[in-house]
């Protein structure tokens, strides 16, 4: 693979590679009105595989918070054509990574000495490559070890990154008014939080003692010594990636026991800890050759304050959701509703969250729930297409929800997505063995 010198940093550089890629687009368009003039079958599918071609060669060049949105977005299988997610879901641990000099410069820098001079042994060439940094093998003191490298610039660029891609999802999301302000900026602040390496450690350290006591589960050591602001070093884990494992033939009871070691894993944390590993992407789980589950990036970890905690998991209770009052308080208590809301908006969005909740609280109304059940995905996908294209949801005023929904919901959206590809039978509340 193609290795990078550097990395466009200023917001100029990177406002004109996006405006590059714009002119793809517009090219693109182009081709599929021609297609569309004589009849071609196949001209929207052409279209979406060209531009979602486009958009990730212009991202993956940008790396940082840019590419991070592609990959947050390769998760949303519900949301994109399938040419976007296949395409966009390579940013999770394939794209072009830093040339040999460049990684010595970075180590040079952060931590005083080229890497050489700190391991018995260093690869030179990563071994995966994604949005904010990449990873190289090493050795010390007979220890395989992992390097995570922060690209260059990373940090400096979340702010005007996220000002280029704002009109884009403003116009995706049907965001209006000063109130979307509040969801940007929780993405800010969670991206800038993921290039500190520092923080990192702390939390990938806290949050792997705690979860030590889960059954199947296993988390490598980080090495506080041999890290820094953009540099972190832990344990070389050895397994294949959760999203090549689940395109395997593997065995039922295999899957159920990864599968109840991940759900185990996410309920320990969100209600034990009150704080959550929020990037369930397959990048950042290996299965071991034992069949257990390998979690290796702490990154982003959200935060979960109790006045949100509360409400948002009284409404995940069946006899909550069918009582009118209860649910209604707990709607606003949300944000979800406001009182500057019309009585077609109330009306509307009632309605919409009621169903919503219907389908995706299920998990949690059994004692095991069937997560490769094809009519619990096909509710899921049909309530998902149905509602992008309702015209009156456009009309409305598309904030709705606390800021706290945005990394909890994409949490919730990632693990089910996971527990469905290992098509896991999990005991909905095995996890509470673990809360004393």
């Amino acid at each position: 693979m193609k290795t990078l010198d550097s990395i466009p940093t200023s917001k100029i550089e990177r406002a004109s590679k996006l405006v590059k890629t714009g002119v793809k687009i517009g090219g693109n368009y182009v081709k599929y009105y021609g297609k569309k003039l004589v009849d071609n079958p196949n001209a929207k599918e052409d279209l979406d595989k060209d531009n979602a071609e486009d958009i990730y060669d212009g991202l993956k060049s940008l790396k940082g918070s840019a590419l991070k949105v592609a990959q947050m977005l390769s998760m949303e299988k519900n949301l994109l054509p399938s040419a976007y997610v296949e395409k966009f879901s390579l940013s999770q641990f394939s794209v072009p990574p830093l040339s040999a000099p460049l990684v010595r410069k970075t180590f040079k820098k952060y931590l005083g000495k080229y890497p050489e001079e700190i391991f018995d042994a260093f690869e030179k060439d990563s071994v995966n490559a994604a949005s904010i940094g990449q990873v190289h093998r090493a050795e010390k003191d007979g220890k395989e070890l992992a390097v995570k490298i922060q690209y260059p610039g990373v940090a400096d660029s979340i702010s005007s990154d996220l000002a280029l891609v704002k009109p884009v999802a403003i116009k995706m999301f049907n965001l209006k008014g000063k109130d979307s302000e509040k969801y940007f900026k929780e993405v800010e602040y969670k991206l800038i939080e993921e290039t500190d390496y520092i923080l990192e450690l702390e939390q990938s350290q806290e949050i792997t003692k705690a979860c030590s006591v889960i059954s199947n589960m296993q988390f490598p050591t980080y090495y506080k010594e041999l890290s820094s602001e953009r540099i972190l070093t832990m344990d070389w884990m050895k397994g294949v990636h959760l999203g090549e494992f689940t395109k395997t033939e593997f065995d039922a009871d295999l899957g159920n026991r990864l599968g109840q070691a991940l759900w185990d894993f996410y309920m320990f944390q969100i209600h034990k800890l009150r704080r959550v590993h929020a990037d369930p992407h397959p990048g950042n789980f290996l299965v071991s050759d034992q069949g257990t589950l390998i979690a290796i990036d702490f990154g982003c970890i959200k935060q979960i304050p109790e006045e949100f905690y509360v409400p948002y998991f009284e409404l995940a209770k069946e006899e909550n959701i069918n009582n009118e009052k209860v649910f209604m308080e707990k709607l606003y208590e949300l944000e979800i509703l406001t009182p500057t809301d019309s009585q077609q908006e109330l009306e509307f969005f009632t309605a919409l969250f009621k169903e919503m909740l219907t389908i995706f609280t299920a998990p949690f109304h059994k004692e095991q729930f069937d997560f490769g059940d094809g009519e619990f995905w096909s509710k899921i996908a049909n309530l998902s297409e149905r509602y992008s294209k309702d015209e009156q949801i456009r009309k409305m005023n598309g904030n709705r929800g606390s800021k706290h929904f945005l990394y909890i919901n994409r949490t919730f959206f990632g693990l089910y997505n996971l527990l469905h590809d290992l098509r896991a039978q999990v005991e909905v509340n095995q996890f509470k063995q673990y809360m004393d």
